[in-house]
């Protein structure tokens, strides 16, 4: 069977995502995959960029967009022939992305199904003007096949009518994501290192994080706030207590495993959350984390040996900061990480091997 696996985002998880599910589908006895990125995805600038059969012209800027919004209905013919000319049997969505329209329009004319990833039932707070402009519930509707990652995004697209008339909707999960590059041990730390990483958004809690910070007072730790977002008070308090750094900027893929080497342990003080790509890295690289117990987070953490839950509020936040530290001083390096990397959940080739086990129906 022959799968077109497309994410035309430019940066960020979706094309990591969409270039491992290839290459993992490509993997399997009797499947061929072909994956279609943005021309300008970061994942292509890398000494390690992954095969991609179709670049498509996106956009780098919101007047880019617009542009290429405009351009949707006369670039048809040419969406429709590189379809002609990969011949899949099946399309998958690897996480829906703004120019997704374009797509779905050659795969309705061409009669060929399609299946979505969907990582977000609803959007979260601060998430609404780009979910909005997304509509996913188009891409949604036409799918022949739903997957999720986690329980917490299949009852939300359940309550709202998704997985019935013959459509299909699975939970999967999300797999670990590393990198190539060797990580430095947590033992040769200096001192302990915990790191903030993401989309600096409301629902990500940074100010459920600064109050725990002031509850915690002065500790010897360094605690690192790294992404973008827009500036608010909590990052500016973060900003002002000593030993954080705060580094309001976006982090490309290259920096990547940089980051999650600097750093001992992670914290995800999330308000709400899906699942956590981050929480992925997190894993991938054998660093230990610290979240909170919010929508799919438990299942995606839980009974992980360097994952630690609690509550969502400061206080309960503080006593994880202070049980993290404390097995980041107690850390052995590079068994103590191979230990937290084990106990990960199946990889990219067991979820390609799930996947196709459903679209092979």
């Amino acid at each position: 069977m022959k799968i077109l696996v497309w994410h035309w985002g430019r940066r960020g998880a979706g094309p990591i995502i969409a270039a491992r599910l290839a290459g993992a589908i490509a993997g399997l006895p009797g499947q061929e995959a072909a994956l279609s990125l943005p021309q300008t995805a970061e994942i292509l600038r890398g000494p390690g960029a992954p095969r991609c059969a179709w670049a498509e012209p996106t956009y780098e800027t919101r007047l880019g967009y617009l542009r290429q919004r405009l351009l949707t209905p006369l670039v048809g013919g040419r969406t429709r022939r590189h379809l002609r000319e990969l011949a899949p049997e099946m399309a998958v969505c690897a996480m829906p992305a703004l120019l997704d329209a374009r797509m779905l329009a050659g795969l309705r004319r061409l009669g060929i199904p399609y299946a979505v990833i969907v990582h977000d039932a609803t959007a979260h707070p601060g998430d609404g003007l780009s979910f909005h402009a997304l509509d996913q519930r188009q891409a949604l509707r036409g799918a022949k096949h739903l997957f999720c990652l986690s329980a917490h995004v299949e009852e939300g697209l359940r309550r709202q009518g998704y997985g019935v008339g013959g459509q299909g909707l699975t939970k999967l999960w999300l797999p670990p994501i590393g990198f190539d590059e060797d990580l430095v041990p947590v033992a040769a730390m200096p001192r302990p290192r915990v790191l903030h990483f993401g989309r600096l958004l409301p629902y990500k809690g940074l100010d459920l994080l600064a109050d725990a910070m002031a509850l915690l007072g002065e500790r010897d730790f360094e605690l690192r706030i790294c992404g973008e977002g827009p500036q608010s008070s909590a990052l500016s308090r973060l900003a002002a207590m000593p030993g954080v750094t705060v580094e309001n900027r976006w982090f490309n893929d290259a920096e990547l495993p940089g980051l999650l080497s600097w750093a001992g342990g992670l914290v995800l003080p999330y308000r709400e959350a899906s699942q956590s790509g981050v929480a992925a890295m997190a894993i991938a690289a054998g660093r230990h984390v610290l979240a909170t117990n919010v929508g799919g987070l438990p299942e995606q953490l839980g009974g992980l040996p360097g994952a630690l839950l609690c509550a969502p509020e400061p206080g309960a936040i503080a006593a994880g900061l202070e049980a993290l530290l404390t097995r980041l001083r107690a850390a052995q390096g590079v068994a103590d990480a191979a230990g937290v990397a084990d106990a990960a959940p199946p990889g990219w080739h067991e979820f390609a091997v799930a996947m196709m086990a459903v679209l092979r129906v």
